[in-house]
């Protein structure tokens, strides 16, 4: 059998901007129809919330890494529930399971995914992203790094950077 890919959406919970929710959710909707399994936090919050219910509104296979151990604020959109007990520590975990990491909008603990990805030379797509955030990212000089405007060249970059792998 072979292994599907796994997409991990990260993005703010709380702080995520209105277009930061229409972007996670065009995303996780297109990501599902592509095949792709959709990975987040698994929290029923902001980017996390909107990625996994456009992918289940597109028939898709979502998984949630979540930070309590009884899955409190759970999304009703997680299919895989993954409950750590590790607080923020599950960040490290949504970025070593994802074969590409997408961030869309920026917060703190979408800032420490990026950056754990890119210690992990994971492939990253940044979207949403302010001018501050995009010019420290980029100043990590990670090759793997890119920045995609729009859904369908997201789309473009994924299958470019698996046929690399």
């Amino acid at each position: 059998m072979k292994n599907k890919t796994i997409i991990g959406i990260m993005g703010p919970g709380s702080g995520a901007t209105s277009s930061d929710l229409d972007t996670a959710y065009i995303l996780g909707n297109a990501l599902a129809q592509e095949g792709y399994l959709v990975l987040t936090g698994g929290r029923a919050s902001g980017v996390m919330e909107s990625a996994m219910k456009g992918a289940k509104a597109a028939g898709g296979t979502t998984i949630g890494i979540l930070p309590s151990p009884d899955g409190a604020n759970q999304s009703e959109f997680v299919d895989i529930a993954i409950k750590t007990d590790t607080g923020s520590g599950r960040n490290n975990i949504n970025v070593l399971t994802s074969d590409v990491v997408i961030a869309v909008g920026v917060g703190a603990g979408t800032a420490s995914e990026i950056a754990l990805a890119i210690k992990n030379d994971k492939p990253v797509i940044l979207m949403n992203q302010t001018d501050e955030s995009l010019k420290f990212f980029y100043s990590l000089t990670h090759p793997r790094l890119y920045q995609a405007g729009e859904v369908e060249a997201t789309l473009q970059l994924i299958k470019q950077v698996l046929k690399e792998k």
